[in-house]
């Protein structure tokens, strides 16, 4: 759970500091990078748990596995099915076509898309993506 929080900080700091002062997309992707790893962290904990309290009898080796593992777990926990959500498009996102758009500028967005969808993350999606990443966090912490 430290480690958890540890990445949290950090992205925070990336959010609320860095792409202040930047706008720019190299700050959204190693933002999503930074939320991947701490989803991962995340999802570890609640695995690492979920076998403590002996609901499952071990943990998949696979991230594959383990995404479906806590989807079957954790399916009425919204605050963990919406992260989860993000995190099938952050593990792919490096391989995704993307368009930088006003780099340097108030409204930078860097125009993803994903499953036949465009996804445009903005300033407002970020915030997004934060408020459901603490509702998360905040979870784990009562598992």
């Amino acid at each position: 759970m430290e480690d958890l929080i540890r990445e949290k900080i950090s992205a925070d700091h990336l959010l609320y500091v860095s792409f202040k002062y930047t706008k720019t997309c190299d700050v959204i992707l190693n933002l999503i990078l930074r939320w991947r790893k701490m989803i991962e962290r995340g999802i570890d904990y609640a695995l690492k748990r979920s076998k403590e309290k002996k609901k499952i009898s071990k943990i998949p080796e696979s991230p594959v596995g383990k995404i479906d593992l806590v989807k079957k777990l954790f399916s009425k926990n919204e605050d963990i099915m919406k992260v989860i959500e993000m995190y099938e498009l952050f593990r792919k996102i490096e391989s995704l076509p993307k368009e930088r758009i006003g780099e340097f500028r108030k409204n930078v967005t860097l125009k993803v898309i994903y499953e036949g969808k465009e996804i445009n993350i903005n300033t407002e999606k970020l915030k997004e993506y934060s408020d459901n990443l603490e509702k998360f966090v905040n979870t784990l912490k009562v598992l």
